[in-house]
């Protein structure tokens, strides 16, 4: 399969519908909410809530961080696993009232540790939490496994005062298992929904974070992305993604794919939100090499780059390619950029995407030599039911029926035929997509003295469909920023029939603040973002 493909089939729209969806979406008025939901007024008292704006909350006494943490796993109860049944959450931390108890102590001696004191998250179930709670990629041959210690995201977190309150749903193996699959399947957890309408997918693989941020079942989710993992569900769920640059956020205790492209991020509704999570998940980490290698001079407060006139001044790329593809998004595409002009931006149209043309078969090479060796040393290190991605195929193998009953795991057999990282193939691959992908990023900027990139994120959701897989609709810019290990954002762009689409802002290697500024202006100008509604269908 060539890696175009590959990308294609996790990323964008089409519309078969699954025998199991079926019943849900041809019994029900087109339009209508799904049971157990009014989407003209939804009733839930946390609502949209900024993280701020519920700590100043808590600090007047209106809440405890327990009553949050009710709150929430009340709201999971009712639509994620009963109601509309979204399916986001795979898991809920037993011991989160438990915390929630303690930092309300703290609270009361005195003691606020940060503004996420007692602010109940998500994080995605290829994330390890040292406690009662699963660590398995979405993946029942991991079921069972649970990890001694946090992941140091989710160590920073917990110090910063924030509750884990459970683990999201994802496209099993974070969607590189077989070549046909259904974002935000996963053999453990299901199918998770798209909010916006039930019968359309959510994107992947960080599936569930997107949809438990956007359906407010939580504060704010940590998601990962290798390649558009961040970047699409945050689009087609109508929130805010960052992508980190490869480095800038510690990856030990993360189930891998890939160790020059994954990265962990914040997935919020707003752009002040993301920030203020960057904040606390930003450090160095003896255990992985690329946040050694950053350069000193890395921001101690991304909140200080959130002003309103940002754009003023600022020189933003637009891809040429992605203004003609969609008319409905073309439309949108277009009115954020007279929204970024009228804030004092220079518009400048760019030929970026196909200056990565040849580094795509050389990057799905790349994951699959790196994905071998990476899950291989993680299953290693800990007490999993597996050691190996080729136990992991042989038990594939074993229960096909329940993990594999749509589609296969021959992504998974080609990276376990692949060789070790000493192999000059893997080497030589390697260098072709570094090279290429920083040199496209890199030279369009400098040519033309840009601060920033920005095209669709994607296209509208497509119905799920686990069949025949998803679908695109011929967006995927951030290919690139994944490839060169550069960061990206996306932001609510605005919505076609009601569906939301996200605009993606590329930048150069740690220019997140820069990133974090322009994203917040463009959002303070356009406020498209939408709460979901719950629909079963669109038409």
């Amino acid at each position: 399969m060539k890696r175009r493909d590959f990308l294609l089939k996790s990323a964008l729209a089409g519309c078969v519908l699954p025998s199991a969806l079926l019943n849900s979406c041809q019994n029900s008025s087109p339009g209508s909410p799904a049971s157990g939901q009014d989407d003209t007024d939804d009733p839930f008292e946390l609502k949209e809530v900024s993280i701020e704006a519920l700590q100043q909350k808590m600090e007047k006494g209106e809440y405890t961080s327990r009553v949050l943490v009710e709150m929430y796993l009340r709201r999971i109860k009712e639509i994620d696993q009963d109601g509309s049944r979204l399916n986001s959450v795979i898991e809920v931390n037993p011991d989160a009232l438990a915390i929630a108890e303690k930092l309300d102590e703290e609270r009361r001696s005195g003691r606020v540790r940060s503004v996420l004191h007692g602010i109940p998250f998500l994080v995605k179930d290829n994330i390890d939490t040292g406690d009662r709670m699963m660590t398995t990629a979405g993946s029942l041959a991991l079921s069972g496994h649970h990890a001694t210690e946090d992941a140091p995201i989710v160590g920073q977190l917990r110090e910063a005062g924030a509750v884990l309150i459970g683990k999201t749903n994802l496209s099993e193996w974070a969607n590189f298992r077989s070549t046909r699959s259904s974002s935000g399947w996963s053999s453990r957890g299901g199918q998770t929904k798209n909010p916006y309408s039930l019968e359309r997918n959510p994107c992947g693989s960080s599936s569930g974070s997107g949809v438990a941020v956007a359906a407010n079942l939580c504060s704010f989710a940590i998601g990962t992305e290798t390649n558009g993992s961040i970047s699409c569900p945050s689009s087609i769920n109508g929130i805010v993604g960052l992508k980190p640059t490869v480095g800038l956020v510690s990856r030990t205790g993360i189930i891998p794919i890939s160790k020059t492209q994954d990265t962990a991020g914040p997935m919020t509704r707003t752009v002040r939100e993301t920030a203020l999570i960057l904040n606390a998940i930003t450090a160095a980490d003896e255990k992985d090499a690329a946040t050694l290698q950053r350069p000193r001079d890395i921001p101690r407060d991304y909140l200080s780059f959130l002003e309103v006139e940002a754009l003023r001044g600022k020189r933003i790329g637009v891809e040429k390619s992605f203004l003609r593809v969609h008319e409905k998004v073309d439309a949108l595409l277009q009115q954020a950029l007279e929204q970024m002009k009228s804030r004092g931006a220079t518009i400048v149209e760019v030929d970026f995407v196909k200056k990565l043309k040849d580094a795509g078969e050389s990057e799905y090479k790349v994951l699959q030599f790196e994905f071998k060796d990476g899950l291989n040393r993680y299953l290693a290190a800990r007490s999993a039911p597996v050691k190996s991605l080729k136990d992991i195929i042989a038990f594939n193998n074993a229960h096909a029926d329940s993990v594999m009953p749509f589609f296969r795991q021959e992504i998974l057999e080609a990276s376990e035929g692949r060789e070790d990282l000493n192999s000059d193939d893997y080497k030589n691959a390697l260098n072709s997509v570094i090279t290429t992908s920083r040199e496209a990023i890199d030279g369009v900027m400098r040519e033309h003295r840009l601060h920033a990139i920005c095209g669709p994120a994607t296209g509208a959701a497509w119905c799920t469909d686990v069949v025949n897989g998803d679908s695109f609709s011929g967006y995927g810019m951030g290919s690139g920023a994944a490839m060169a290990g550069y960061p990206s954002i996306t932001v609510p762009l605005g919505d076609v029939y009601s569906l939301p689409v996200g605009i993606l802002f590329i930048g150069r290697a740690y220019g997140e603040g820069d990133l974090l500024g322009i994203a917040y202006a463009y959002e303070q100008a356009s406020r498209n973002r939408k709460p979901p509604a719950f629909l079963q269908q669109i038409l």
